[in-house]
């Protein structure tokens, strides 16, 4: 007997978003890493942003989602923010629940100038990546000595 195509999903959901990603994804190890990269760049981001007024979007979530946009030829940043808005994996890389609302495209706009500084740019992630040697698979500054 052929059974029926149900088209309303369920209400809640009680998988975690941790367990639909594989644990052999690339991504995982990337986003350990670049987690490692960002608590070194806290210390700049707490300096660079005042301790009151109205919230941003984490600038370690921008820095992700740039990553992600990076990696995956992501055009724009509206597609970005398209994809972050339906793509479980790109939520969990960029450490969005999927409840979270996405920031505005507007968001974007303002990176250069405020969100985002030049000094804490993805170019900081990435250097401070590399220093740690983990860029390439090699232990502890190898990679960083060797270039």
């Amino acid at each position: 007997m052929r059974g029926h195509r149900e088209r309303s999903g369920a209400l809640f959901s009680y998988v975690s978003i941790e367990e639909r990603i594989p644990a052999s994804h690339p991504l995982r190890r990337i986003r350990k890493l670049a987690d490692q990269a960002l608590d070194r760049l806290n210390p700049t981001f707490c300096e660079l942003y005042a301790s009151e007024g109205r919230p941003s979007v984490p600038p370690e979530q921008l820095l992700l989602a740039s990553l992600l946009q990076a990696f995956y030829g992501i055009r724009s940043e509206r597609l970005l923010l398209e994809q972050l808005h339906y793509n479980l994996l790109f939520r969990w890389f960029v450490g969005l629940s999927p409840d979270d609302p996405i920031w505005h495209p507007t968001t974007y706009g303002l990176r250069p100038t405020s969100s985002t500084p030049k000094t804490a740019s993805g170019s900081s992630m990435t250097r401070s990546w590399a220093l740690s040697g983990e860029a390439d698979g090699r232990p502890g500054g190898q990679a960083a000595a060797q270039r």
